[in-house]
């Protein structure tokens, strides 16, 4: 039984930030141009919601789906916070695929978690 672990004393770690982070992004291999995008970091809760916008369990079969294109559009939605110019979630859907894959780099992982996981049991 361990019994000598130290107990946080600064609880704000503990908290997702709550100021965004912003990030500049390329809008063109042969353009010194960017587009501003401030991006907030989730709760535990959001990421949760995030993995259950992915995973579609078919109650018939118990297959499992995963829709990648629902993970990046709930991501979109809740947390690019703004960008300069202003866009809509809709115009970022849209955007280029030289733009769109830098975004898909910036947000949060929700994935990152499962990696830890297997990480650790691999150790």
């Amino acid at each position: 039984m361990i019994t000598d672990k130290k107990v946080i004393t600064d609880k704000n770690v503990l908290f997702a930030l709550t100021e965004p982070t912003l990030h500049y992004v390329k809008v063109a291999a042969d353009r010194e141009e960017y587009l501003k995008i401030w991006v907030k970091e989730p709760t535990w809760l959001e990421v949760d919601k995030a993995m259950n916008a992915v995973m579609k369990v078919n109650a018939r079969t118990q297959n499992l789906d995963l829709d990648l294109n629902a993970m990046f559009r709930y991501m979109i939605e809740n947390f690019v916070v703004k960008t300069e110019p202003s866009l809509s979630s809709v115009d970022l859907l849209r955007l280029s695929p030289y733009v769109g894959n830098q975004i898909k780099e910036i947000l949060p992982n929700p994935f990152s978690a499962f990696e830890e996981d297997e990480a650790k049991n691999e150790d």
